[in-house]
């Protein structure tokens, strides 16, 4: 009953994860702020903030102002913000304004795309953090602050 020998210890494996359903945000929701989530969500109301998702569903009815980083994305709102995804598809309801940063990249006939579409490697999504532009005058970065104007001189 009682020994002072040594004690075997049965560990048990860990339960497999079960995915979670996806997280549905209705037509009739307004969001102020991020969303992070592991898993899949499927947006038809209106966000206002960045998202970050495992796969991400933009409903006919969605309207998105924000940056989305996620593994997948289906696009078939409104979207006013940078895409990185390493698969983006563009439904023909799609409505973008911004850049897309894809490794695989759809777009249905009838899309509105407004933007500049760049092929990233593999593993490097998170590394990629803005696009570089050719503008008059030389290479400026997106980020920078557009310059100043240079004041006239008086005499």
């Amino acid at each position: 009953m009682f020994s002072k020998g040594s004690k075997e210890i049965v560990s048990t494996p860990p339960a497999p994860k079960t995915p979670a359903p996806p997280s549905l945000l209705s037509t009739d929701l307004k969001i102020t702020g991020d969303l992070v989530s592991q898993g899949e969500i499927q947006v038809d109301g209106q966000i206002d903030g960045d998202i970050h998702t495992d796969v991400l569903i933009v409903g006919e009815t969605a309207q998105i102002n924000g940056e989305i980083t996620a593994d997948t994305v289906r696009v078939h709102g409104y979207v006013t913000g940078q895409i990185k995804a390493r698969s983006v598809s563009l439904a023909k309801s799609a409505h973008v304004l911004g850049d897309i940063l894809h490794e695989i990249l759809s777009i249905e006939q009838g899309t509105f795309l407004e933007g500049h579409c760049r092929r990233i490697e593999a593993g490097h999504r998170d590394n990629e953090g803005t696009i570089n532009l050719l503008v008059k005058g030389g290479s400026k970065n997106k980020s920078e602050p557009p310059p100043k104007k240079a004041e006239a001189e008086s005499a």
